[in-house]
């Protein structure tokens, strides 16, 4: 081997993908992303020769070791150049140039891929040097003010998809949230320009055209979503227009595709739930775009079928939090009723799989309120009081095993049934009513029970908390509107909620018109030291909480039939 040809040579430092498949591109884009790996193969070869050459003096197998040296040497060479605002500048400098030759010979020469193919490389190793920057979150301005942010987001739609990955890639690494939490000033300046180039409609358009059964097109897809959660991450009101840029009917799309289930349909799911969060904007886009078929689709699978996998339960439990999300939404109930989610959740429950838990939530959120007053009757039409009494009588193991804890069992099943109580009418309300005496009153029984269990719990936090604001007190410290609600929310963990459910349910059986009831539930409180005093000041207090986040009609109408119940028991 010429020793000029050795000494001019510079080894390709590749691509950080390199497809293993064909994705179905002309004869030219397939030498174009194998290059690389030809280029390896030739610095191997080229190594070999230069160790393994026996036929050579000492003299030249010694100069052609200081060669191998030299040319290993170049190839790290830049791994240890000091990365500074100069060297970040300059690095901008070299990728807009690459971009601008390669779309102008891609212009010039369309039909000639052989002509561009070479600044196709080159662009590629450009944008791969680039992660450097993300290393250097506080120079982040640098990428918006020589408009590398505009001509990066320019190249997601770029004829090779490879392209459009590398961008992809250095998006993600750009946009990690530990490396905007360095530089928080760095990092808004780049999220506003991302989102001033409708970053999240560019990433949707190149998923849609990507192809998942290529490994590193499937790898895009994740790391697109990857990019979108970062983002979401560091600025939660994002999420509204992340939805309505075409983000939201991808993942319904894909989150229903007959695909084989894998990382990006688990990612999916958690995606559309982070979107969902607290956010009535993207409910309601989810209820326009038939979004609660979907959701009620993909989980129907669950109904007789626990998930195979510790990752298919999880986007199983993603599903399950995005559609009670979507049920915060009045007009989304309505949509659930339409779409026999009461029939399936319903199932689940009697199946006693995996699932039962989750839909057990579900059937919470759809019930409660007002506006859940349709979905009350229709559950009591197709005899949902077979289902959810049994759970009422006894908290499953399953459920235990399942990661529910005992409390938050009894919270849901206390609060399906006390709005039943709230909600239904005429016959329905009648068949409710009945259940409690069923058996000789055992329903009561458990009822009492479970007040009592709740009030001691409840008792004991009280107790704890009185302590320690003597303590305060004593020390000179100020009780503030913080302390106080840090307090109450202490007082709920330990159960004054589902204890305030049990009173509820005793004021409302007791005034049903049926004496079998209040006199049982009556008889229960003296036998058992309890006190009628004890329930209306707990049900005084439920009453002035209640109706949060309602408007004031609706808090002083629910609050003056509380009282009248009150009355009367």
């Amino acid at each position: 081997m010429d020793v000029g040809e050795l000494l001019n040579y510079q080894p390709d430092r590749g691509a950080k993908r390199i497809r293993e498949e064909d994705g179905g591109g002309g004869g030219a884009e397939e030498d174009l992303r194998s290059k690389q790996q030809r280029s390896l193969a030739r610095e191997l070869a080229l190594a070999r020769h230069l160790e393994g050459d026996d036929a050579d003096t000492d003299e030249h197998s010694g100069d052609k070791k200081k060669l191998l040296e030299k040319i290993l040497d170049d190839d790290e060479e830049p791994e240890g150049e000091p990365v500074d605002e100069s060297s970040v500048k300059k690095m901008i400098l070299t990728f807009e140039k690459r971009s601008y030759k390669n779309q102008e010979l891609r212009i010039k020469f369309p039909d000639n891929p052989e002509r561009f193919m070479e600044t196709e490389l080159d662009l590629n190793d450009i944008i791969q040097e680039m992660h450097v920057i993300a290393t250097m979150p506080d120079l982040y301005h640098l990428l918006v003010e020589l408009n590398a942010v505009h001509s990066l987001l320019g190249l997601l739609s770029h004829e090779n998809t490879d392209i459009a990955i590398a961008v992809v890639d250095l998006l993600q690494e750009l946009t990690d949230t530990d490396t905007l939490h360095e530089s928080e000033e760095g990092a808004e300046v780049l999220i506003d320009s991302l989102l001033e180039g409708q970053v999240v409609a560019l990433l949707v358009q190149n998923m849609e055209r990507l192809d998942e059964t290529v490994k590193e097109e499937a790898d895009g897809v994740y790391n697109t979503l990857a990019i979108i959660e970062n983002m979401a991450e560091f600025r939660p009101g994002l999420c509204t227009e992340a939805a309505q840029q075409g983000l939201m009917q991808w993942l319904l799309k894909r989150i229903k595709a007959k695909m084989p289930f894998d990382a990006n349909k688990l990612y999916c799911s958690e995606i559309l739930a982070i979107l969902l969060q607290n956010n009535d904007s993207t409910r309601e886009l989810l209820g326009e775009l038939d979004g609660i078929d979907v959701l009620l689709q993909q989980l129907s699978v669950f109904k007789r079928h626990n998930p195979s996998t510790a990752e298919e339960q999880e986007m199983m439990e993603n599903l399950f939090d995005a559609l009670c999300s979507c049920l915060m939404l009045p007009a989304n109930r309505e949509r659930f009723l339409r779409g026999e989610g009461l029939q399936l959740m319903n199932l689940m429950l009697r199946e006693k799989k995996m699932s039962r838990t989750s839909a057990l939530k579900v059937l919470d959120h759809a019930m409660m309120g007002q506006e859940g007053a349709d979905n009350c009757h229709k559950f009591v039409d197709i005899l949902g009081l077979r289902t959810i009494f049994p759970l009422f009588m006894k908290t499953p193991k399953k459920m235990r095993k399942a990661g529910l804890s005992d409390k938050e069992h009894e919270e849901h099943v206390c609060s399906v049934i006390a709005s039943m109580l709230r909600n239904l009418k005429s016959q329905q309300r009648g068949r409710m009513h009945s259940k409690f005496t069923e058996n000789d009153c055992e329903k009561v029984d458990r009822l009492m029970e479970l007040h009592f269990k709740y009030l001691e719990a409840v008792q004991q936090a009280d107790k704890r908390i009185e302590g320690e604001k003597h303590d305060m007190v004593r020390r000179g410290e100020i009780l503030d509107d913080g302390m106080e609600d840090e307090f109450y929310l202490r007082r709920l963990d330990a159960g004054l909620f589902v204890l305030q459910l049990l009173c509820y349910i005793m004021v409302e059986i007791s005034n049903s018109g049926i004496a079998q009831l209040q006199q049982r539930v009556h008889q229960i409180l003296n036998l058992r030291g309890g006190s009628v005093k004890v329930v209306r000041h707990i049900m005084r207090e439920y009453a002035e909480s209640i109706g949060d986040g309602k408007s004031e009609e609706f808090k002083e109408i629910e609050q003056k039939r509380i009282m009248d119940l009150l009355e009367i028991f």
